[in-house]
């Protein structure tokens, strides 16, 4: 493999935080949790917000060092208390997890 899981990571977080369009002041609050190889051909990234339960889950071709877009979204929180746990964060972030945590429970529940 070319990666390493850091390169992978940071790939990944690049990613998101451009995907989302996360405002600079806003940034720090997103931190890679976990990264793992599947199959010597990609790695498995999670994101998060440091503090909360949420995340993201990303994959990172090796290969190519492209990441895929469509990215999962998994929280224990339900739709019904999307705003949980957002009373200190920024208003970017606190809609971004909001949406998500309300999309999630509409997909499961679809």
């Amino acid at each position: 493999m070319e990666l390493t899981s850091t390169d992978a990571e940071q790939l990944a977080l690049d990613f998101f935080l451009e995907d989302w369009e996360i405002p600079e002041d806003d940034r720090d609050f997103f931190v890679s949790l976990d990264s793992h190889v599947v199959e010597d051909r990609w790695y498995v990234v999670e994101i998060g917000v440091e503090g909360l339960p949420d995340k993201w889950v990303i994959q990172v071709y090796d290969e190519t060092k492209d990441c895929d877009p469509c990215f999962t979204f998994v929280s224990p929180i339900k739709a019904s208390e999307s705003e949980t746990g957002l009373e200190e964060m920024p208003e970017s972030i606190a809609k971004i997890l909001q949406a998500e945590r309300k999309s999630k429970e509409v997909f499961v529940n679809g």
